[in-house]
């Protein structure tokens, strides 16, 4: 039901891993998770340190955008940083929906640093039972 949109996006991912933190005009990929549980779609994206307020999901026709930014802490004066590893910037990731979700009940959760997203089959995609309809009798043609 979901179609990857750039087959290189490891190497992106890669790259910009090397190159520094995403901006809101190239921002930096965003691991995800996508499976089918029962009659909906679950996507599970991994944005660790993020607050929800700085989090946007947007979904136009079929494309589904979840764009996140991870801003640096808030630091006292007197702290001197020894290292640092986590990446800052803006992370995104855009994925193409089939026809057969229902975009409109889109359900988003936020917990431990994981953006769960959980999207509905729709009513028509769903499989169902055609009954068959047994004639009354014979029809006899008169001319």
């Amino acid at each position: 039901m979901l179609m990857r949109t750039d087959p290189f996006r490891e190497l992106d991912r890669l790259t910009q891993h090397l190159m520094g933190p995403g901006t809101w005009s190239k921002p930096s990929a965003m691991p995800m998770d996508a499976y089918r549980e029962g009659d909906e779609y679950v996507v599970a994206f991994d944005v660790p340190g993020v607050s929800a307020d700085a989090i946007d999901i947007d979904v136009e026709r079929n494309m589904l955008t979840v764009k996140a930014e991870r801003r640096p802490a808030t630091k006292a004066d007197e702290v001197q940083m020894e290292l640092s590893e986590r990446p800052l910037g803006v992370f995104s990731r855009q994925i193409v929906l089939a026809d057969t979700l229902d975009t409109e009940h889109i359900k988003a959760d936020y917990d431990a640093g994981v953006l769960t997203l959980r999207i509905p089959i729709a009513e028509r995609a769903k499989p169902r039972k055609i009954s068959i309809g047994v004639g009354s009798g014979r029809k006899e043609i008169s001319g």
